[in-house]
């Protein structure tokens, strides 16, 4: 029988950097996957994502109370630190990083990274504040844990952009990896906030990524973005959507809007709709898959 080698559990930086330091002083490489719990296979993909890059690998669970805005789901975002370490044992973590408030936000901190341009729209116009709080505790994860990797899921996509360009503009000896959406057998993008969906909602739910993948498909044919997008909010109202944040057609790397199909240059289709109390993200390729006649 399989014997699982259980992660040790530290809470400080002192910690934290102890046990780096004697992976590097092995020369081991080391990957961050930082995680906010609640976890799923999504967030398990991550971590063996990080195992392929590197020897030693640190999760972290931290729900960062400054990424949340105003009557957002803070007290009720899932929790459970027990069945969470059970997962990353399963899933190959060597260290699982659980900060407290106080020792990520000690008393008379003030300092906010902020990376303007690529979020200032999006879920940057519906969560003001939300991307200064994701890129602030990132960057502290980062400093913290100093590793050569850290590892982001796409389906946040406009997150794992912002990071790269903080990386980038800090001069931070990080590679940032991304690793693809895992998605359920009905195709919605895997999420700690599925858990809030009643079952007709979450039936519901599921035609978020079949409209989205066909409305790409439309525009890598040919069809106008602005009808396409148009059509494709007004039939998830129809099917029981309470609303769309947004729905964009954008340049992949800077999240430049685009007007057109270009096929020399990569985009991606952006939405965020709400179903009740819980908000929906997702994003995919625009590109020919040969699902249009």
């Amino acid at each position: 029988m399989l014997q699982i080698t259980r992660p040790r559990t530290v809470r400080t930086v002192v910690e934290l950097r102890d046990t780096v330091r004697d992976w590097r002083r092995a020369g081991d490489l080391v990957a961050l996957t930082p995680t906010m719990g609640g976890l799923h296979e999504g967030h398990l993909s991550l971590v063996r994502a990080a195992r392929r890059r590197a020897k030693r690998v640190v999760a972290s669970i931290f729900v960062n109370p400054t990424q949340f805005g105003k009557n957002e789901d803070l007290a009720a975002y899932p929790r459970d630190e027990v069945r969470d370490a059970e997962m990353l044992a399963n899933a190959g973590c060597d260290l699982i990083y659980v900060p407290d408030t106080s020792e990520m936000y000690p008393e008379g901190f003030v300092t906010t990274i902020s990376v303007d341009g690529v979020t200032t729209e999006m879920c940057g116009a519906h969560r003001p504040g939300h991307f200064d709080g994701v890129t602030t505790v990132v960057c502290k994860l980062l400093n913290q844990a100093q590793p050569d990797y850290a590892i982001f899921g796409e389906k946040d996509w406009q997150q794992l952009i912002s990071i790269r360009r903080m990386v980038r503009d800090l001069d931070m000896p990080i590679r940032i990896a991304s690793s693809p959406t895992v998605r359920e057998s009905d195709g919605l993008a895997m999420s700690s906030r599925n858990r809030y969906l009643a079952a007709d909602q979450r039936r519901i739910a599921a035609k978020l990524n079949k409209a989205l993948f066909a409305s790409a498909d439309h525009i890598a044919h040919g069809a106008p973005i602005d009808r396409v997008l148009s059509a494709c909010s007004k039939a998830l109202v129809a099917a029981g959507f309470d609303g769309i944040d947004y729905l964009d057609a954008r340049d992949a790397r800077a999240l430049d809007p685009v007007d057109h199909f270009d096929p020399q240059i990569e985009s991606r289709l952006f939405i965020a709709a709400r179903l009740g109390k819980t908000r929906l993200i997702d994003n995919v390729p625009i590109e020919r898959t040969g699902m249009t006649e």
